[in-house]
């Protein structure tokens, strides 16, 4: 009789790249992930360059970015790391200090998959980081909805023109509740859908917008003009 792997094997950890500029807060953050089951520090940047040379080296599933680095800041160094075709993996959570930083939808347009603010908690921190590593995104509704509004109505800051051309009359409706940060649970009960037609529509909007995640979303129902009123 043949000895197969043990069923329960755990899972591998998901492997984290830190990239952050202050030495105390980079270990802090790598004791506070090595010591959780589960998680794995891969790697250490101090610069935007750094992070963008062990991304492509290491292949982490998660890099966390400050985004005021030397050198490069985080947010070219997340455009650099998520344009890399071989890193289609390669996710990045970005830590900001203040939930109203102009640089975060910066950071989203650059193809980051969300962003925490520094004064999270431990356990909201970790919960963040295997969110982002499942592929999902981190978007936190109360925050990023005004701060994408906000910024959207300066006229430095005015959305790129998104075509959406290809997508139906129903993904248009589905993309514009997105951009509102709703769930996919108050889209269906809004478009009276099925869960699992929301879920559908979402799919085609990821591939027909070739965006990574939920986050690229919402920034493709702005520069799309599906909100243009800065309603929350």
């Amino acid at each position: 009789m043949s000895i197969d792997a043990a069923p329960h094997d755990p899972p591998p950890p998901v492997r984290v790249l830190l990239a952050e500029d202050q030495v105390l807060v980079r270990d802090s953050l790598k004791v506070l992930i090595d010591t959780t089951p589960g998680l794995a520090t891969v790697g250490e940047a101090g610069t935007g360059a750094e992070a963008v040379l062990l991304a492509r080296r290491l292949r982490p599933d998660v890099v966390l970015m400050d985004v005021r680095m030397p050198d490069m800041d985080g947010i070219e160094a997340t455009r650099h790391i998520c344009a890399d075709p071989a890193g289609s993996g390669v996710r990045v959570l970005i830590l900001t200090t203040f939930d109203l930083d102009e640089y975060v939808y910066a950071s989203l347009r650059a193809g980051a998959s969300g962003f925490l603010l520094k004064s999270a908690t431990a356990t909201e921190l970790l919960a963040a980081i295997h969110v982002v590593a499942s592929g999902e995104a981190l978007l936190a509704p109360t925050v990023t909805r005004r701060l994408i509004a906000e910024f959207l109505q300066g006229p430095d800051l005015a959305p790129a023109v998104r075509d959406l051309n290809d997508i139906t009359q129903r993904e248009r409706e589905v993309l514009a509740l997105i951009g509102r940060g709703m769930s996919n649970s108050e889209i269906a009960a809004h478009l009276h859908l099925t869960i699992g037609t929301v879920k559908t529509h979402i799919g085609r909007l990821l591939a027909k917008l070739h965006a990574r995640d939920r986050a690229q979303l919402v920034i493709a129902a702005y520069e799309g003009g599906l909100i243009t009123d800065g309603r929350r």
